[in-house]
Order: C-alpha cells, then structure tokens, then sequence
C-alpha cells in the first residue's frame, strides 16, 4: 500500500493477534475474568474529556490489547494522524486534506493551549474564524427576530442528521420561541407536513447543500419557494439563506445570505461548519462555541493521549479485533437519553459511509471484513424491541451503551429507573443466566461499553461526536482503506436521471427485465 501506512494484514501484529485470537480469545469469558481480576474495571476504563468509559466488558484481555497496540504502531497510525491534523492531503483518491478539526480550532491567539494551527493551513483556519464570526452574527440576528418563529432546514445526509440530532441532543439549551424542522426525504409527504403548519411571514428556510445542486436538497427548496410565493410570502433574500459554496447558484434561486465550508469538510463531518447553523440559532453563539469546544478536547486528546489512554484508539481497535477476529457483523448503539435518539442514524452515516469500503488506499481488494452495520433505538425503547435477540438470539452483537449521569429534565424517580435499566442491561448481557429448560437461559458473555457523560451540554456533545469521528479514522487506517470518500453513494443518483426521464416517456430500451417490468407497472393506469 502507498505511503507510509501499512495495511493491517501485512503486519507481525495480525498474525500474532490470529494466534492469540485462537489461543485465548475466542475462549475468554468475561464472568472469569472479572473473578480472576479485581482490577479489571479499573484497568479497562478511562476518563477522556467529557466522557467516561467503561470498556471492562468487552472481550479483551491485557496481552491481546497489548497487540492491538503493537497493530496501531506497525500500521503507522500516529503517522497517519499527525498527517491529518497537519494538513496533508490523506484522501487519496480526491486528492484533498481531511481538516473538519479545524472547524473546532481557536484562533491561535486565543489558544492558551498553544496549539496553533500549522502555518500550511494557517490561512484556512482564518478563514473557518471568519465565516464561523460571520455564521454566529446572523445566528444571534435570527434568535433576537420575534417575527421568525420557525426555521426549517432543507438538506439531506450530512446537511440533515447531524444539525438534526445535535437540536434534538441540547433541546435543554433552545430559545423558547423558535421552533426548528428538518426536511430531508425528496418525498413531498414531509415537506408537505412541516408547511401545512406554518406561515410565510414567520419562517425562514435554510437550505444546506454544498453545491446546491443536491437533487432531494433543491426539488425541496423549489416547492419550498414555491409555497412561500404562493402563500403570499415577500422578501426571499429575507426569509431564505444557503449554506453552500455555490453562491452565484444560489443568487440565482434568490437568496443574498450564504455561508460556505470548504473541499476538506466531508459531508459527515461538517456539522462544524455552517451546516451547524439550526444548532447556532437553537442554543446561540455562546452555546455553539462550547460544543466547538468539547469537540477541541477531545481532538487535543486523540492528538497528544499515550495510544494506550487514548480513547478513539482503543474504541478503534476494538471495532478491529470484533469485525475481523471474533467475526462479529454488527454493533448496536443504545443511547440512554431521550434527547440522544437521533445518535444512532448519525453513527450510522459517520461509520458506514466512512469505512464501508471494499478496497485499499490503492485500489486493491481487500480479503477481510470493513464497517459493521451500526443500528439502535434509545433506551428504553430498545429493550420492549430488539433486545430479546441482544441476549438470547444466535448471534453475538456487541452494545455500546450511552448513558448521562445528571439529568437536564426528569420527573421524581424517572432518571434513576433509566439509569437502573442501562446498568442492568449491560450487567445481563455479561453475566446471563442458567436454565436447564433452555427457554429462559441466557448464555452470556456478550460484550458492551458503557460511554458515560456527566451532563448532555453542548461541550460534552462536541466531545461525544469528535469521539466517534476519530474512532472511525482509527479503524479506517489499520484497515487501510479511505474513510473520506463515498464513490458508492454516487451510482444510485446517475441511474435516477435516467430513470426519471424514462417514467415520463416509458422508454425501456437497454433496462434489465425487473426494472423494465416496474417500470411499466408504475407507468399503467
């Protein structure tokens, strides 16, 4: 593989981790272990800004985490991340940098930690100041506007679920008076929805697309202005605003007020940028600085922890010796928090579009496993829904419980089932239970982690998400693949081009059988 990564099946590492995974691995019961060890919690926890967690249950035992290491180091790792954070143009295959870190980053001058910016990409991060000013200014504007009561965010992907999950996550934090909508499926039903309750004189739109030329993003803010118009609605330019880099497009539609990102800021990761615009508006400039700030944090952590108390790391490696070892396909996530309900479609986008790749940083194919599959629900949905199967089904599903220790909004004696029941959900996953019968025998031994947050603020948030986005590049690395593009999101659009046009003229020349089929099957009377 090119550079200075070596990919993680061409290391010692990989084959001593193989031979351990046989000798020990797949045998390791965490009920022994447990027993056999009095300082296991203490030694498979850690603080990490604004998160706590505790990795203790999960299958791993002290020599097997010291060769994961060993894989870390082998397959240059801290290289790779020293790249990044400097700058270099790490997605190979677009031939940019990876910089949404530098989104998050103070201006040098206020830095008291002395982390400036390197000087290649010292420009870049006074223009981040510049448009972030810029973005915050016009979020206090809207949050001091009593005629604007409802802001409606059209965008899809990473323009939706980020901004979408932060609002809902800080809820707690939200200008009484503003009411925020996210509209992201091309289906017109949930437009429809949203506008059948508003008034044009009191919404403004926000319409997110990078190149605003993102097909469920524009027919949504066509029918959106054309609503508006229609509802007797005046001033565009004041009731619509663009987060985008095509500002002449823009213009075009009738919008003045843009706000741009940059070729380095990932879709995924771009809640940072003027994506994080209904976030600003929701919680105000003071807000939106504290959760750049515990997202910094947690950056600086991943930059300078020892690999060994380095959290994205070792979450990383782990998702590396489940996928890969233990073979396991998929991994839950269960947020105990209400507010938190959208993290788990958010994870979904960050990991799967991230690393869901069939081939190296070269183009060759890869003989092992990438990206699980990430699914979950909040806690305690999940448990009157899919944890019967967690503890009792055929196959094992690692857990990655979210839990908040102090609530922001509980009634008498509602926080502490909830905690109660994360605790002991986790706790039956391990421990089990025996049944000669069989039907009520639980087997066990089934890993989890437990992230554990003081408070949900907006820095603990930042810190939560920045957690997961380098635990993902963790991962992505040893796995040698590009964690920043997504060519596999493109072919589906091409092909409804084509498609579409057909549906109008019928014309099923050159289609496979199936899609000819429906095609005239939707087309009949």
């Amino acid at each position: 593989m090119s550079g200075s990564m070596t990919r993680c099946d061409r290391t010692p590492a990989w084959q001593a981790l193989q031979a351990q995974y046989a000798a020990t691995g797949r045998s390791l019961d965490l009920r022994e272990a447990f027993a056999a060890d009095p300082r296991r919690f203490a030694d498979f926890s850690q603080d990490a800004p604004h998160v706590f967690a505790d990795l203790s249950k999960n299958l791993v035992d002290t020599p097997t985490q010291g060769l994961l290491l060993d894989l870390a180091r082998q397959c240059g790792l801290e290289q790779h991340r020293d790249a990044m954070f400097a700058g270099e143009n790490i997605n190979r295959t677009e031939n940019r940098a990876v910089m949404h870190f530098l989104l998050r980053n103070p201006p040098p001058a206020h830095d008291g930690k002395g982390d400036a910016a390197p000087e290649k990409i010292a420009d870049e991060l006074r223009q981040v100041h510049e448009t972030l000013d810029a973005m915050l200014a016009y979020a206090e504007q809207v949050r001091q506007d009593p005629a604007i009561t409802d802001i409606v965010n059209i965008g899809i992907g990473g323009s939706d679920l980020g901004p979408q999950m932060a609002v809902l996550a800080l809820d707690e934090f939200r200008l009484p008076g503003k009411r925020l909508h996210f509209v992201s499926n091309i289906d017109g039903q949930e437009l429809a929805a949203v506008l059948a309750q508003r008034r044009p004189e009191n919404t403004l739109f926000l319409i997110a697309s990078k190149t605003f030329s993102t097909i469920e993003t524009m027919t949504n803010a066509a029918s959106a202005k054309h609503w508006f118009e229609a509802q007797g609605g005046t001033h565009i330019a004041r009731h619509f605003a663009a987060l985008t880099t095509n500002v002449a497009a823009a213009r075009d539609f009738g919008i003045s007020t843009t706000f741009g990102f940059w070729d380095w800021v990932g879709g995924r990761y771009s809640l940072w940028s003027a994506i994080g615009l209904p976030l600003a508006i929701a919680i105000g400039a003071q807000g939106f600085r504290e959760f750049l700030g515990g997202a910094h944090a947690m950056d600086n952590h991943f930059r300078s922890a020892p690999l060994a108390q380095n959290l994205p790391v070792r979450l990383g490696l782990l998702d590396v010796w489940y996928r890969n070892f233990h073979g396991f396909t998929s991994r839950s996530i269960a947020p105990y928090s209400s507010a938190l309900r959208r993290l788990p479609a958010y994870l979904q986008q960050l990991e799967m579009e991230s690393n869901g790749k069939r081939v190296d940083l070269d183009g060759q194919a890869l003989p092992f496993a990438t990206a699980p599959v990430l699914w979950g629900e909040p806690g305690t949905n999940g448990q009157h829904a899919y944890f019967q199967m967690l503890h009792q089904g055929t196959d094992v599903v690692p857990v990655e419980f979210v839990a908040v220790k102090r609530a922001a909004r509980s009634l008498p004696g509602h926080h502490s089932k909830l905690l109660a029941n994360v605790l002991a959900q986790a706790q039956a996953l391990m421990q089990g239970k025996k049944d000669a019968g069989g039907h009520q025998h639980f087997p066990g031994n089934r890993p989890s982690t437990l992230l554990l947050l003081e408070a949900l603020t907006p820095a603990s948030l930042g810190a939560l998400i920045a957690l997961q986005e380098h635990r993902v590049f963790v991962s992505g690395a040893i796995w040698g693949i590009n964690s920043f593009d997504q060519w596999g999101v493109e072919l589906g659009k091409v092909l409804a081009k084509d498609l579409e046009s057909r549906l109008d003229s019928g014309d099923a020349a050159g289609l496979d059988g199936s899609t000819a089929g429906l095609l005239q099957r939707l087309r009949a009377s």
